[in-house]
């Protein structure tokens, strides 16, 4: 038979494969029986493929169980069926044609080998008329996810609406999305009652590793496809037994895991079990379409938050801006939050930075203000502090009794002797009552100043200030 003519005449990716259908109803393996010389790439995708023959094993050269389910469906119904999925960034639109051609009669036992033509057309970019192309009852269930998503401004809250929604569309018995911010490391588990913060590091713990690493287990058991759908977990036992152990445990039978890609950037998963099998399909085109919608809300609340704490944390030092000391200043001096009736406010200026600025250069400079700020964090940790300048630094105390405030400084003063290098002044005020913020602030700063004085008529060799001025 000559399948090679038969793609040669097709102006596209195109495959052939074929599979026999069992006595039973049950299916063989997928063969690949050819591809054109537009997709020959397919076959050298791994570097340890064998040599192709017309009849290898599909599963030598891949292993996309949903372009398996969807084949063996279009194969055995002879019926034409379409796909739209972002597999790792790239938006791949798969049209499923059974071919007769290559029909041959029944064998004796009944078995019957059928071919389906694959062919593949990909972008990277979305087109949202591919979208566009599915059921009214899976538009309708993508809309109702879009309002949950966008009704409520808290983003927590959005995505605990959207996995109730997800949940009673896929006849689940449980449901979450996973976020995956690969940059932070972080992940958070959301169900449809809000942040499952215990769940997340009990899944972790069962699979014997953090949670960014059970993301990215995830990603490996996907092995380059968008989606799980599995009736039974046999997969799962194969490419991951911890995962399989801890899903056993919870009385899990069956699963679809959907990856959520912004672009080619992992964002998240959307996780159910116990689902309704016979919604499978829908769920797959549902899913699909809503990964997407997810992708643009989690991707940007991403961003925005890191945008946030660049405005209110210092980058070097961890520990709050002076933009964010700014804004709390003026939140109580309008008003528009109500002053502590009792407030200690530390000034603490690092000794001798201009001088390993100088002689060791600014890298040096910013080792040590990130241990002046790590002994910052030991003795005032239980209080807002902030980086108020190069130097300096700025600890709120509220509620602080003076005694303890002191008591505080003390061991600054002691962590900072045990160093080698660091040395605090420092300067601090009380105040109770009916009192100006910003003139305790003042009264620190002075002190600071007299102590920062001091520190330097004892050890004249580092005060670059004095060289400066000649």
């Amino acid at each position: 038979m000559d399948y090679q003519d038969f793609l040669e005449g097709v102006d596209a990716l195109a495959s052939l494969y074929s599979f026999d259908i069992l006595p039973d109803g049950s299916f063989s393996e997928i063969r690949l029986m050819g591809v054109n010389r537009q997709n020959e790439g397919m076959l050298h995708f791994s570097p340890d493929a064998p040599e192709f023959y017309p009849g290898i094993p599909y599963r030598y050269y891949w292993k996309d169980l949903n372009f398996e389910r969807v084949l063996y469906k279009s194969g055995s119904e002879r019926r034409s069926l379409y796909s739209y999925v972002n597999a790792r960034g790239f938006w791949l639109k798969g049209f499923y044609i059974p071919v007769s051609n290559f029909d041959t009669p029944p064998a004796e036992d009944g078995t019957k080998t059928v071919y389906c033509l694959y062919i593949l057309e990909y972008a990277n970019d979305i087109e949202t008329d591919s979208m566009s192309q599915h059921s009214a009852d899976v538009a309708s269930s993508v809309t109702n996810i879009s309002i949950k998503l966008h009704e409520m401004q808290d983003f927590y809250q959005a995505m605990s609406a959207a996995a109730s929604e997800i949940k009673t569309i896929c006849g689940a018995e449980l449901c979450s999305i996973y976020t995956v911010d690969g940059q932070s490391q972080k992940c958070c588990l959301i169900n449809g009652d809000g942040i499952q913060g215990e769940q997340l590091e009990a899944l972790a713990v069962e699979m014997g590793c953090s949670p960014f690493e059970v993301a990215m287990r995830w990603e490996k058991t996907l092995e380059m496809s968008d989606c799980l759908l599995l009736e039974d977990l046999k997969v799962i036992e194969e490419r991951d037994p911890a995962w399989y152990s801890s899903l056993c445990k919870h009385g899990v039978k069956n699963i679809v895991l959907y990856e959520i890609r912004c672009q080619r950037t992992l964002v998240g998963f959307i996780w159910a079990a116990n689902v309704d099998t016979s919604k499978m399909m829908k769920i797959k085109q549902t899913l699909e379409l809503t990964s997407f919608l997810l992708a643009a809300v989690i991707r940007n609340y991403q961003l925005v938050s890191r945008l946030e704490m660049r405005s209110t944390v210092d980058g070097l030092t961890q520990v709050g801006s002076r933009n964010a000391m700014n804004d709390r200043v003026d939140r109580w001096t309008s008003g528009a939050e109500k002053l502590p009736e009792v407030m200690g406010v530390a000034f603490a200026d690092l000794n001798g930075l201009k001088t390993v600025n100088d002689d060791e250069g600014h890298d040096a400079g910013d080792r040590l203000l990130s241990r002046a700020a790590s002994l910052l964090k030991i003795a005032f940790g239980d209080h807002e502090i902030y980086r108020a300048g190069g130097d300096e630094f700025v600890a709120f105390c509220p509620g602080i009794s003076e005694e303890k405030l002191l008591e505080q400084v003390q061991q600054l003063r002691s962590l900072a002797d045990s160093t080698h290098d660091v040395s605090f002044a420092v300067g601090t005020a009380y105040v109770t009552g009916d009192y100006d913020i910003c003139k305790a602030m003042q009264a620190a700063d002075e002190n600071m100043y007299r102590d920062k004085e001091e520190f330097y008529r004892l050890h004249p060799e580092k005060d670059r200030r004095r060289r400066s001025r000649g």
